[in-house]
């Protein structure tokens, strides 16, 4: 039976699984409650243990009749119909990458198992990046590159962005890339982080009636420079944000719950840029 693209609101089943690695709670009130059918789920993109215990605290909830949507940060959203398409038809996760086109770049094999999560529990799957292409044009012409009038209103896009988030956004991306950028060209990266946030932002107010799930790297979904500070009021005093870090990333004040994982053993990063 084809499956029906619908949200169900409900209660979370049981709160995340507390056993295991390091937990430390950052905001005690926030993480008491719960019932709040709005998460954010964060990850270091090629840590396998971060992406196991993430799994393992999302199923824990899902054991009731909540069925959040699924928002992806591996899909983007021109993908969107061939995800429904896949969502709907496939029986496998590597259907669903095949017939939705995973991208390359990203380690689908660390992703099945959320998609195979999501097809057993039928959770909507939703592309929520902005393409290659998108993040090109915003980068050169701005935001009204992908948004519309109105949404750039909505999130004050045609105002200059907050200074202390933008410092820090310039700060976090330098420091990212080793502080080999050249000077401008981090202000148009800035601007591309910005619009790929809003539009997971956008995203999250589109499902949070039947309640979300954005999984997305960690830089996202942190309380102070990511997703959440895009959010309306009310629906930010939703949202709990679970961060999957490496002890270098540890940080209890921009995580609800932050669960500690091993470091996974790579390459040097600034390499690159030594060349």
């Amino acid at each position: 039976m084809v499956k029906q693209l619908k949200v169900l609101t409900a209660g979370f089943a049981s709160a995340l699984l507390m056993a295991g690695m390091s937990v430390a709670m950052a905001n005690t009130t926030a993480a008491a409650n719960n019932n709040a059918p709005l998460w954010m789920m964060g990850e270091v993109h090629d840590n396998a243990q971060g992406h196991f215990y993430r799994l393992k605290d999302l199923e824990a909830k899902l054991g009731g009749q909540w069925r959040p949507a699924l928002l992806m940060e591996q899909f983007n959203v021109e993908q969107q119909p061939a995800l429904t398409k896949a969502w709907q038809n496939c029986e496998s996760s590597q259907c669903v990458i095949d017939t939705a086109g995973g991208i390359k770049g990203w380690n689908w094999g660390m992703y099945k198992p959320l998609i195979d999560l999501a097809l057993k529990y039928e959770l909507p799957l939703v592309a929520a990046n902005l393409s290659g292409q998108q993040v090109k044009d915003v980068m050169k012409s701005g935001f009204s590159a992908v948004f519309d009038k109105q949404t750039i209103k909505a999130y004050k896009l045609d105002q200059p962005l907050p200074q202390p988030w933008l410092d820090n956004q310039r700060k976090m991306l330098a420091q990212s890339h080793c502080n080999a950028l050249p000077a401008d060209a981090i202000d148009p990266m800035v601007r591309a982080q910005a619009a790929r946030d809003v539009m997971f932002a956008k995203l999250m107010q589109e499902y949070a009636v039947g309640g979300a799930v954005l999984i997305a790297g960690n830089g996202h979904v942190r309380r102070d420079l990511g997703v959440y500070q895009w959010l309306p009021e009310d629906l930010a005093s939703r949202v709990k944000i679970a961060g999957y870090v490496e002890p270098a990333g540890a940080d209890t004040f921009i995580y609800d719950i932050m669960r500690v994982v091993n470091e996974h053993k790579r390459a040097d990063p600034c390499a690159q840029f030594k060349k």
